[in-house]
């Protein structure tokens, strides 16, 4: 099989150092994606350069050479452009830029909800967003996954604008679309439901990203894949 059929792009130094008790060293961060590269994985989600100190010495240690990956590729993971502010003058964009990293995974809100009450701005204006972040960065040489945070409870709202998102991702040039089950309700039968009507609606490739609140991330990536995604983020 072709390595970039299927992903296994892991998280463990962003979402997995969230974990109660665990605190990363930046040398651990190092020790940490060395081992995944290792087992394999083909993405190694390495944090959020600029948001956290740690995260900006990690990509600049590892773009200075202390981090040679054979395997994996490094990923920085960020947010769109804010609204009413140019790609290019956002300074949390271009510090995904200065990390080096060749891939980036963008975080953008898929429910209408959340574009009106946390981002203040309109659905248009959010679309306009992920828009212009994914050109920025395949402009500048970057391959792009985008994270559709609160895809399933969005959906359960309004399953449209969801699949209009992902659209306007791939249209930019994004490589993957992630459908995040954020605050980790999900149950395998409803997303296996959900995949397989964003798939056959979006046309797009599908990725899925599982919290674990009801002990059901497993079988709910399992579910995802069942359905048609090929393309799972997990935590080591």
């Amino acid at each position: 099989m072709d390595r970039d059929e299927f992903h296994v792009f892991d998280t463990t130094l962003r979402d997995g150092a969230q974990r109660e008790g665990i605190s990363y060293s930046v040398s651990d961060k190092l020790a940490v994606a060395r081992l995944l590269d290792e087992l394999g994985v083909q993405f190694i989600e390495g944090g959020w350069p600029r948001a956290m100190p740690k995260d900006t010495e990690f990509f600049a240690r590892a773009a200075a050479g202390e981090l040679k990956l054979v395997n994996a590729q490094l990923v920085a993971f960020g947010a769109t452009r804010k609204p009413g502010v140019r790609v290019e003058d956002d300074a949390q964009v271009r510090a995904l830029l200065v990390s080096q990293a060749p891939v980036i995974c963008l975080v953008a809100k898929s429910d209408v909800r959340h574009v009106k009450e946390a981002l203040r701005t309109t659905n248009e204006e959010n679309l306009a967003m992920v828009r212009d972040t994914v050109d920025f960065f395949v402009r500048n040489g970057r391959r792009v996954f985008v994270d559709c945070e609160h895809f399933f409870d969005g959906y359960a709202h309004d399953p449209n604008y969801g699949v209009e998102l992902l659209k306007t991702a791939f249209a930019a040039g994004a490589s993957v679309g992630v459908l995040c089950d954020t605050n980790g309700g999900m149950l395998p039968m409803g997303i296996h439901r959900v995949v397989t009507d964003v798939l056959e609606r979006s046309g797009v490739r599908i990725g899925i990203h599982c919290q674990d609140d009801t002990s059901c991330a497993v079988a709910n990536t399992l579910a995802a894949v069942g359905a048609g995604a090929t393309h799972v983020q997990c935590t080591a």
